[in-house]
């Protein structure tokens, strides 16, 4: 079964910074990734088609599938991976996420949904009010 990462996403006010970011992760090394210090033990279980899932202000609000977990040693000798992301991040239900340090695991059935294929109006939305409807359960 699929495990995922919930993960908060440092310095991006919106999923346009989060894309933003990755794009020149792109231009420059060739692919999307994020560098963490710990590297996860379940890894097979990640890499069952698991995703990452971004925290932007607060809110889980995207995801992207893991495609490879790789370990090395960073130039002062300390172990580090990048987790490497499919570029396409997948919108989600809104869901409050208090603050947490580094990552956590996240199962399948704790997961906010995707959008659903029709809810392109929920995406033009200004990121407060999706916040406010989510939160009133209407959206």
């Amino acid at each position: 079964m699929a495990l995922n990462l919930l993960k908060l996403c440092v310095g991006a006010k919106s999923i346009d910074d989060l894309i933003a970011w990755q794009n020149q992760l792109q231009r420059t090394y060739g692919r999307v990734f994020h560098t963490t210090r710990m590297v996860p033990k379940r890894d097979g279980e990640l890499l069952d088609n698991g995703s990452i899932y971004w925290v932007i202000n607060g809110q889980i609000q995207c995801r992207q599938t893991l495609l490879d977990i790789e370990v090395f040693n960073d130039r002062l000798g300390k172990r580090r991976c990048h987790l490497i992301l499919d570029p396409s991040p997948i919108l989600t239900r809104i869901r409050a996420q208090r603050p947490f340090q580094g990552w956590r695991y996240l199962t399948t059935a704790d997961a906010p949904s995707d959008l659903a294929a029709g809810a392109e109006i929920e995406q033009d939305m200004p990121d407060e009010m999706r916040a406010e409807l989510s939160a009133l359960g209407l959206i």
